[in-house]
C-alpha cells in the first residue's frame, strides 16, 4: 500500500506530496444546493485533505454573468493567496475581448475556463478566437468542459481546436465525459500533444486514471475534483488508490499542474487589490 493510501485510511491529511486541484469552483449553483461552497469553507476542506492549491472559477461566472464571476474569483484568490488561484471565465456571448483585456495582467488568474455546453456555443466557433489569441500570447492553459455527444464540446471539438492551435495547452475537463468519451479523449490526446486530460467526474474511476497515465504518461494527466460541486475527498481517493507508482501519482496529483501553471504553492504570494470594472 502506498503511503498516501495509509494517510487516507488513518484519516490524516495527505503529506509528502504537493496536491493541486486543477478543476474547482466556488459559490452557489442555481440548480441545487451546495453546502459550504464559499472559499473559506473550501480552504478548510483542503486543509483537512492535504491539498495545497485549488485553481477555481466562480459558478456565477459560468452560469449568469462572466464579469461578476471573475470579480468573485479575484476576491477569493486575494483572500487566500497561495491556496487559491483563478481561471478567467469567458462566455462567448459576454464580450470576450473586453473581459480578457480587463484582467490580462492580473496574476490571480493563471488560465482560462470555457463551458461551451452551458453557454450554448461550440468550442470551434469564431467567438472564441480572442481566447486562443490570448492563451497563445500569454502562455496560459485553457480548461474546457468536454462531454461525449455534446453539440458544443464533444472530444472531437477539442481535437479540432488542438490542431488549429498547437501552441495552446488544452485541458480536457472531465476527460471527455461518460464512456465512450474517455476512450475517445485518450485516443485524441495521443494524437494531439497539447491536450491534457483532467480527471474530475463521478463516472471517472481509478482504472480510467491508470489507463490515461499508462497510454499518455503522467505529464498529460491532471487531478481535478469539480469541488465543491463534487466532494473533494471522493475525487482524491480515485487517484490515491489508483495503481500508479509514486512518481506517477505525485505528477498527477500536483507535479504536472505546478509546471503547467508555473506555481510553487509553498512560496506563492498574493496578487494586488481587486480591479474595479
Amino acid at each position: 500500500m502506498n503511503s498516501l493510501a495509509r494517510n487516507v485510511l488513518e484519516r490524516r491529511p495527505l503529506s509528502g506530496v504537493t496536491v493541486i486541484d486543477a478543476h474547482a469552483h466556488a459559490g452557489p449553483y442555481s440548480l441545487f444546493y451546495i453546502p459550504d461552497a464559499d472559499p473559506a469553507a473550501m480552504v478548510r476542506v483542503m486543509d483537512r485533505c492535504g491539498v495545497a492549491l485549488a485553481v477555481l472559477s466562480s459558478h456565477v461566472g459560468l452560469q449568469q454573468d462572466a464579469a461578476a464571476g471573475n470579480r468573485a474569483t479575484a476576491r477569493a484568490v486575494a483572500e487566500f493567496p497561495g491556496r487559491l488561484l483563478g481561471y478567467l471565465t469567458i462566455n462567448p456571448w459576454h464580450d470576450p475581448e473586453a473581459e480578457l483585456a480587463a484582467w490580462e495582467s492580473d496574476a490571480r488568474f493563471a488560465g482560462i475556463k470555457l463551458h461551451p455546453d452551458l453557454h450554448g456555443y461550440p468550442l470551434t466557433g469564431s467567438r472564441y478566437a480572442p481566447v486562443w489569441a490570448h492563451a497563445s500570447r500569454a502562455g496560459v492553459p485553457v480548461l474546457c468542459h468536454t462531454w461525449y455527444g455534446s453539440p458544443y464540446d464533444d472530444p472531437a471539438h477539442i481535437a479540432e481546436v488542438a490542431g488549429r492551435h498547437p501552441d495552446v495547452a488544452l485541458l480536457a475537463g472531465h476527460a471527455g465525459g461518460p464512456e465512450p468519451g474517455i476512450d475517445l479523449s485518450i485516443e485524441l490526446a495521443a494524437r494531439c500533444p497539447n491536450v491534457i486530460l483532467e480527471t474530475c467526474g463521478s463516472f471517472v474511476t481509478g482504472a480510467h486514471i491508470e489507463r490515461m497515465v499508462g497510454e499518455l504518461g503522467p505529464d498529460r494527466v491532471l487531478f481535478g475534483s469539480d469541488f465543491p460541486f463534487i466532494d473533494l475527498r471522493v475525487s482524491l481517493g480515485r487517484t490515491v488508490f489508483a495503481r500508479l507508482d509514486d512518481a506517477e501519482r505525485a505528477a498527477v496529483l500536483g507535479g504536472t499542474a505546478a509546471a503547467l501553471f508555473g506555481v510553487s504553492p509553498a512560496s506563492r504570494t498574493g496578487a494586488g487589490d481587486e480591479q474595479s470594472h
